[in-house]
């Protein structure tokens, strides 16, 4: 029956102190995809943009409303410095003309470090890893490529960042600009896109397969399903997503559970692979192959991050918060990038055996009420105790596991 199912559907600064911020955004948030459906052939982004919250174009004068640098590295128990040897690559499609400025304005609004082209901290490539020409410039991946920065800064204020923009959104230039990324030095590669995976995607595997580099991946935001590649590929992490909500009572102050359920919102990805072979260090009992995720952070939109974004025919939002594992996955690189050990992740294999220093995500699941799939209420589309599809082995609680 998987197998019926699958073939269907082959068609240096300080950080500011941030203040305590009541975020207490209902589960019916109205929330969009940046990115429309995808045609096939071609990845979708997965950044969920709220439209219900909104700052416009404030000044640095006050902090925008969603979660900033401070409280992520706060719930995820992240030092201030380090990384700084290390270059993290997002890579996405079609251009952001403002990216660079847009950056900036995150980054002074936090207080984080300056990273631009003149400093060599910023470096935005097409493709094939030329300066120009660039891609044509697209809305909503444009948003897409603002909160990838934004999540890498938010994490790692000190890592260089390289940004690839791949000539468009077929898995081809996607891969390509992979492989770009990966010899242009980088450490590790954020991709927050991703396909329904299909025999079509193997011959692309190897763009994602680079000795001493760390590739992490969005799990996707449809909830339990068929899993999306790249992240379902054994050389990938694949990074699933939580809504994390401060309690100032609890000994951690933070509590998080898995995205999804009654949520409006979307949920984490999580799957089964009919096509990837089980990895050895992977040993869920009721997946043969291989399973997605790997290990997750906040993604809810109705928690989400602010993101600072200008491009489009009005201006861009301005200040918004944006979600999905979009938001997750550039944010478990910086982390990778923090902890500065790149080399021990050929795969996610370092994580599975140092779980000690990961939060044990046991509450929550990512099926999408009423139509999604159901996984019968194992771990697959449930968070449990120990390993479970929405969230994997957990989400960081500091750099140790990294």
């Amino acid at each position: 029956m998987r197998l019926v199912v699958m073939l269907a559907t082959i068609t240096a600064a300080a950080l500011t102190v941030q203040a305590p911020v009541a975020i207490g955004f209902p589960r019916t948030a109205a929330v969009r995809d940046a990115c429309g459906a995808a045609r096939p052939g071609y990845a979708r982004c997965f950044a969920k943009i709220r439209t219900d919250v909104h700052s416009g174009h404030m000044t640095a004068a006050a902090l925008p409303a969603g979660y900033g640098p401070a409280d992520l590295r706060s719930a995820y128990n992240l030092p201030i410095t380090g990384g700084g040897a290390q270059t993290v690559a997002v890579v996405d499609a079609y251009d952001d003309p403002n990216a660079e400025s847009d950056l900036a304005t995150y980054r002074t609004t936090y207080g984080l470090p300056a990273c631009t082209t003149a400093n060599g901290c910023f470096h935005k490539v097409n493709g094939s890893g030329a300066a120009s020409p660039l891609p044509p410039a697209d809305e909503g991946w444009g948003l897409e490529i603002s909160l990838d920065l934004d999540m890498v800064s938010a994490a790692c204020p000190d890592c260089r960042v390289l940004l690839v923009e791949g000539a468009s959104a077929a898995i081809a230039d996607l891969a390509t600009a992979e492989a770009t990324a990966a010899s242009l030095g980088a450490n590790e590669i954020s991709n927050s896109y991703g396909i329904q995976e299909d025999p079509a995607m193997l011959p692309f595997q190897d763009a994602y397969r680079h000795p001493g580099v760390a590739i992490v991946a969005a799990a996707g935001d449809s909830g339990y399903g068929i899993p999306e590649f790249p992240a379902v590929l054994a050389s990938v992490i694949a990074v699933g997503g939580t809504r994390l909500t401060r309690v100032p009572t609890a000994a951690r102050r933070w509590a998080e559970t898995a995205w999804g359920g009654s949520s409006t919102t979307g949920g984490t990805g999580s799957g089964c692979s009919a096509w990837i072979a089980k990895p050895t260090w992977q040993h869920d009992p009721n997946c043969s192959g291989r399973m997605t995720a790997d290990v997750a952070a906040d993604a809810d939109p109705d928690t989400g991050p602010a993101v600072y974004d200008s491009y489009g025919s009005d201006g861009g939002p301005g200040w918004t918060i944006v979600g999905g594992t979009s938001a997750s996955s550039p944010f478990i690189a910086g982390v990778i990038a923090l902890a500065g050990n790149p080399t021990a992740f050929p795969d996610a294999s370092y994580l599975y055996a140092h779980t000690d220093a990961l939060n044990d995500i046991t509450s929550g699941t990512n099926v999408t009420s009423p139509s999604g799939m159901d996984c019968g209420g194992d771990y697959q589309c449930n968070s449990l105790s120990g390993y479970d599809g929405p969230t994997g082995e957990g989400t960081p609680n500091g750099p140790a596991s990294f």
